[in-house]
């Protein structure tokens, strides 16, 4: 991949750009004339007239491509997402077509629910808030953060913004990445960190190494007790692996993602003790969605400016 890209664009020719909904269309025409922002919804099919002249594309998050829908742009020339995660895109895009996403806005609010996940966990949040529903005082004593040993999995932005967070606690804190760096373990080091880590943070993108990666020789390496907190994807846990794990009450587990996703009703996980699990809503604060306008924003401008493209995951 070049180490920069750009999007060739006459200087008398207007900006279509296809947009999931009006309001981001109305924030994106007001930064320059030569916008033309069209709302579509890519299960209606193809875009017709001024739409079908669309360079850029901007999917609802969590979407991803209709059959045909592509069919129907030919000049079609970025992919811009409103979320870091790009697993449904990448390898799916027409030659010429570069894939960005919106590195950095779901980064803070993420960090926060896997740091407000690991914290409810570890001092039995979830329990006490049923005993409190169902009128009953039942003192116990949980787990704690603080002098916790934590392995976080996933060097990244997001990563590196919980172990931030964490440092107040004073955890004993290890990175872990696919590669060895100054301050981060290699993946290959796990079968031997798993066994001291009190809590282990998954936070890694979705790829062909990390699909299936938590397994049953995963979580059996884990130590008795420990706490699993999956801020990642739910492909990257095994979830039949996990759910044998929490019915024996050997690990303890705090899900935003699952596999599948939705979870269908009545689904094992739903019951399965020692889970705190919400429905992929770590980066649903309102702020979020104004950082990844601001995204979205800038790189209209960049291609505008005829500068090179950013946070590019992916050309083909």
């Amino acid at each position: 991949m070049p180490d920069s890209l750009t999007i060739d664009l006459p200087a008398d020719e207007d900006l279509h750009v296809l947009v999931p909904s009006r309001a981001l269309g109305a924030h994106l025409e007001q930064l320059d004339p030569r916008i033309r922002a069209h709302r579509v919804d890519p299960a209606d099919g193809p875009p017709t007239g001024d739409a079908a002249r669309a360079r850029i594309w901007v999917p609802a998050g969590g979407s991803a491509i209709p059959d045909g829908f592509l069919d129907g742009l030919p000049d079609l020339r970025l992919v811009q997402l409103m979320s870091a995660g790009a697993e449904k895109f990448v390898g799916a895009l027409p030659e010429g077509v570069v894939l960005c996403n919106a590195r950095g806005a779901h980064t803070p609010a993420t960090a926060e629910w896997a740091v407000a996940a690991a914290l409810a966990a570890q001092r039995g949040i979830p329990h006490f808030t049923r005993e409190q529903d169902a009128g009953r005082w039942s003192f116990g004593t949980e787990h704690s953060m603080v002098g916790a040993n934590v392995l976080v999995v996933g060097a990244g932005d997001i990563g590196r913004l919980i172990g931030r967070m964490l440092a107040g606690f004073d955890v004993d804190l290890t990175y872990v990445a696919r590669t060895a760096r100054d301050g981060v373990r290699p993946t290959s080091e796990l079968p031997e960190l798993l066994p001291t880590a009190d809590v282990v943070v998954l936070i890694v993108p979705v790829t062909d190494e990390t699909t299936g990666m938590v397994d049953a020789a995963f979580l059996a390496a884990m130590k008795d007790d420990a706490l699993l907190v999956n801020a990642a994807r739910g492909v990257v846990v095994d979830t039949d692996a996990l759910l044998a794990e929490l019915t024996a009450g050997r690990l303890r587990a705090a899900l935003d993602v699952t596999d599948p996703e939705p979870l269908p009703a009545g689904h094992p996980l739903y019951s399965a003790p020692g889970l705190l699990l919400t429905p992929h809503v770590a980066g649903a604060v309102p702020d979020t969605n104004e950082r990844a306008a601001a995204a979205v924003a800038d790189q209209l401008r960049r291609v505008l400016a005829g500068e090179p493209l950013a946070n590019v995951v992916d050309a083909y």
